[in-house]
């Protein structure tokens, strides 16, 4: 079966080392949380705020070892208002699990967009 599971974070400021830190982190959580392996992953697909252009979160996911996992970045819709310096994916896996047992992630202050898929509190790391 292949689950969609959704991930989000934040960065502080448009820097590459900052994007890619965010971005391992999640996504490394993402697969510790769901009882997965990279050999599981069918595909992912990224996007950033309009704020964030100093590196591809898909170079971040293969700095973990994602080299044949296939990956596409794009540009989140620019909606007024909407949270900045964001990095959100929705990850393509096989797995066992039912949608009520996937754990989505949403870290930093990206925690704020989808606090009814938190189980608690505890998912948001500052």
């Amino acid at each position: 079966m292949v689950r969609g599971i959704r991930g989000a974070t934040t960065v502080d400021k448009n820097d590459a080392n900052e994007i890619r830190e965010a971005t391992q982190e999640l996504l490394q959580k993402m697969l510790a949380e769901n009882s997965l392996c990279t050999e599981d992953l069918v595909s992912a697909i990224f996007t950033v705020t309009a704020d964030l252009n100093a590196d591809f979160p898909a170079s971040s996911a293969r700095g973990i070892g994602w080299q044949l996992v296939p990956l596409l970045c794009a540009t989140e819709i620019p909606v007024p208002g909407s949270l900045p310096h964001c990095i959100r994916v929705l990850l393509h896996a096989n797995t066992n699990c039912s949608q009520k047992e996937i754990r989505h992630i949403f870290l930093r202050n990206a925690a704020m967009l989808r606090k009814d898929l938190l189980e608690d509190d505890s998912e948001a790391v500052d």
